[in-house]
Formats: structure tokens, C-alpha cells, sequence
């Protein structure tokens, strides 16, 4: 990853307090693993961007070293790696997800 590249996520996620780097938009998830996680925040009422990994192969690409995790989508909250789909989904059943996220927003 060049440091260019790292700078710009460094960026976008200190921009950003939920930040999910995912195919498609929220408004239009490209896939359904994507769907779910905005599916999930949207439901907890939980403000968030999104960064369309299908639009830029840079990020698409770098964003997997970045959090040395292999999948789409990402979330992180606070600049934190959390997870994908599955992790998002088992975070949300628990309770823990909206515990975690009214933490970041509230700091």
C-alpha cells in the first residue's frame, strides 16, 4: 500500500465516525452482505457514510491491507476495524453494536 493511499483511508476514517467501505452505496448496496450491514445501522437509527470500493480499485484493494481482513464489507466506528457482515450481524443480536456505536458518538 503506497502512503498516499494509507493517508487517504486515515483520512476518510477520521472523518468519519461509522464508515462502512462496502460495494455500492447505502442508498444502493451492490451486494448482499453489504445490504445487511446497512440494513443494521440504518434500523438502529445510526448515522454513517459509506465508501464504494466498486468505484475506486485503489481503496477496493488497499482497504483489505489496511485491515489485513479479506472481505467486503468493513465497518469501522472511531477509526476502529469492527468487522463484516457476520460480525455486524452477531454485534446487533447481542446489543453490543449500539452500545459501541453511541460510545463513538458520543466521544
Amino acid at each position: 500500500m503506497t502512503p498516499e493511499l494509507k493517508e487517504k483511508i486515515d483520512q476518510l476514517l477520521k472523518e468519519n465516525k461509522v464508515l462502512v467501505f462496502m460495494k455500492g452505496s447505502k442508498l444502493m448496496p451492490q451486494c448482499g452482505f453489504s445490504n445487511n450491514v446497512v440494513q443494521i445501522l440504518s434500523h438502529l437509527g445510526i448515522p454513517f457514510e459509506t465508501v464504494d470500493i466498486l468505484q475506486d480499485a485503489e481503496i477496493r484493494q488497499g482497504i483489505k491491507e489496511y485491515s489485513n481482513w479479506p472481505t467486503i464489507p468493513q465497518v469501522y466506528v472511531n477509526g476502529e476495524f469492527v468487522g463484516g457482515s457476520d460480525i455486524m450481524i452477531e454485534l446487533y443480536q447481542s446489543g453490543e453494536l449500539q452500545e459501541m456505536v453511541e460510545v463513538a458518538l458520543a466521544s
